[in-house]
């Protein structure tokens, strides 16, 4: 018997696979029965049959006979074949069914066979060894459909596009209570990736395909297109993107149409010379004296360019810092290589900052680039009056287990004044960081880490005003456990080992307090103080936090808190600064929203702090 050739899209298969057998769509008014002699899955299964029937659409021999039909559907699917069943119509209520239902069909042949290349191919093997009936086991008909659906499912997504059951059928002896069941699926040959043919980029498509999850002639897999989709989603160059097959075999696409013209794949291959095409006469002659069988497979792409130049506002608020403004400017591509280019303005009362990052991708843009960074920083607070400028030159990777690893050489200038002692100097340092966050979701995680630890080290050997040192470490954890309780630890930790301090410019010494540091002390309003009383920040930091957040009412949490830490200047702090509180948190349109009222264990006043803020904890 020859096969024809079936193009079923995948989101067919996965319907006809998740289908439930027999289960009628629920209609408004469902007709309610009385059952007796059936229970558990059987009973539901009728009552699922039953549900859309309409009684006052039929009189009362019909409605009976359709009663009748429908039990019996259903209770086949689950080997009774020859069930008993009494039905009484009452003038008032609902029907009564008396059911018998009778033996059960068993197995009594069971043949099913794989042909074709996969016949070699695990998945399908494993789908064969997973189908749960025997010879001798009762018959039920959903593993066979499901059976019948993963195979044609696998052949979609593996790329067996001649696939077809050259047998499939299911011999029902009712009268012997048994079963022969036959089934052969021919998979036909497994189709390769053929040539990538790129449209509608502005982006060089040697960079592209650079991007391609899988290798010409490797087997053709659904999965490494859709994974090939979406890594050139993620680079931001396109506004829409498409990668598909193309279901036609190279044999096919010589062919010019009967009408004469351009055939529509023209279009995807316009870039490639023209070649001349054959008719299909003069194929067919070829074809007879000697035979293919091409199973390369196309793939065409076809992007749309994505704005070259998107903004974005920003509006916030938190009692660290009052009202905040941010104003992005970004460019996702500046030219044809995919280099991109973004600044970010941001404005408190104590802070503004301009910052600017030019992004040149290199292999896998997605995980290999390098990155100029820039910026200006003004700091205006309590004891903290600070100018400074930017430039670092880094080499970024992004590694298979969501690491990040970024390699930099950084030069700042700052001219800054801290509690008293004014100082401008000029530093060069390398420095080096890793960094991994992973959120589910991503607005209000209930699962979720963040860590980056980092090293930086400044020599006057290359004309640094300092030498020092750097070494910084946080860690952030949410888990949640059922659907009500939430649980956030936090830890951060940093070292500065110099013998000139005094150099070393207020963004780089440690301050602790606020929102996101120890709650119920004033934003970096804990370090070391000088003779005069004015923070002179600490050489060393420890901080640490542990929440626990319980579901009140929908996106209403309430939370209870427990902070501990200090800026410090000698290895060990003597005494950690504490603080406890409780807080609401709602998960609002705009993100999650914070009120923590904290208490603080030592501080000479006494007295309670409100912290308010708005977005993720990470």
């Amino acid at each position: 018997m020859g096969r024809q050739r079936q193009w079923l899209s995948a989101a067919v298969i996965a319907h006809l696979v998740t289908l439930p057998l027999g289960m009628a769509a629920p209609a408004v008014w469902a007709l309610s029965a009385t059952l007796e002699g059936v229970e558990d899955e059987v009973e539901g299964n009728i009552r699922a049959y039953l549900q859309n029937l309409e009684g006052d659409e039929y009189t009362e021999s019909r409605l009976v006979g359709e009663i009748r039909q429908r039990t019996q559907e259903a209770m086949r699917v689950y080997g009774y074949y020859e069930p008993d069943i009494s039905i009484d119509l009452p003038a008032e209520g609902n029907p009564h069914l008396t059911i018998e239902p009778g033996p059960q069909v068993t197995i009594e042949t069971l043949d099913i066979n794989i042909l074709g290349d996969a016949a070699q191919d695990e998945p399908f093997n494993e789908a064969l060894a997973g189908f749960p009936l025997k010879v001798g086991d009762t018959l039920r008909h959903a593993p066979w459909d499901r059976l019948r659906g993963e195979f044609s499912g696998l052949a979609i997504e593996r790329g067996y596009f001649d696939w077809g059951f050259t047998e499939r059928r299911m011999e029902v002896r009712p009268y012997l209570q048994s079963a022969r069941l036959y089934m052969d699926f021919d998979s036909g040959p497994r189709y390769r990736f053929g040539k990538t043919m790129i449209t509608g980029s502005h982006i060089q498509p040697e960079r592209l395909q650079q991007m391609r999850t899988y290798q010409v002639n490797e087997p053709y897999l659904a999965e490494s297109l859709a994974r090939f989709n979406q890594r050139l989603a993620e680079t931001g160059w396109f506004s829409s993107v498409s990668v598909k097959p193309r279901l036609e075999t190279a044999q096919e696409l010589t062919l010019a149409p009967p009408g004469g013209g351009d055939p529509w794949w023209v279009s995807a291959t316009e870039s490639q010379p023209e070649r001349p095409r054959i008719t299909s006469a003069a194929l067919a002659s070829a074809l007879s004296t000697q035979q293919t069988d091409d199973t390369a497979l196309p793939i065409d792409v076809s992007v749309e360019p994505a704005n070259r130049h998107q903004f974005e506002t920003g509006i916030g608020f938190a009692t660290d810092v009052g009202a905040r403004l941010r104003f992005g400017w970004d460019q996702p591509w500046i030219n044809r290589y995919g280099h991109s280019l973004d600044h970010d303005l941001y404005l408190s009362a104590p802070e503004q900052r301009f910052t600017g990052v030019y992004d040149v991708p290199l292999e896998d843009p997605l995980r290999d680039s390098y990155r100029l960074q820039y910026g200006v920083r003004n700091v205006d607070d309590s004891d903290t009056d600070s100018l400074e400028g930017t430039v670092e030159i880094a080499r970024r990777w992004e590694f298979d287990n969501d690491w990040v690893q970024s390699l930099y050489f950084r030069t700042t200038y700052e001219d800054f004044n801290q509690g008293g002692e004014a100082d401008q100097v000029w530093l060069f340092y390398p420095g080096i960081q890793w960094s991994r966050t992973r959120t589910r979701p991503q607005r209000f995680p209930l699962w979720g880490d963040r860590q980056q630890f980092s090293v930086e080290y400044s020599d006057p050997v290359w004309g640094s005003d300092a030498q020092f040192l750097r070494l910084t470490g946080d860690t952030e954890w949410i888990r949640t456990y059922g659907d009500d309780n939430r649980f956030l630890a936090r830890v951060s930790v940093g070292a500065i080992e110099t013998q000139n301090f005094d150099k070393i410019p207020p963004s780089l010494r440690f301050f602790v307090g606020g929102d996101r540091s120890v709650r119920g002390y004033s934003y970096e309003g804990l370090s070391p103080r000088n003779d005069e009383g004015k923070l002179r920040g600490g050489q060393q930091k420890l901080t640490s936090s542990l929440e626990y957040q319980r579901r009140v009412t929908g996106a209403w949490w309430g939370a209870a808190f427990i902070d501990a830490g200090d800026a410090f200047d000698n290895w060990g702090p003597a005494d950690l600064k504490k603080s406890a509180g409780l807080g609401v948190r709602w998960v609002s349109p705009v993100g999650p929203i914070r009120l923590d009222v904290a208490h603080p264990f030592d501080d000479a006043d006494d007295n309670w702090r409100l912290h308010f803020s708005i977005g993720p904890e990470f």
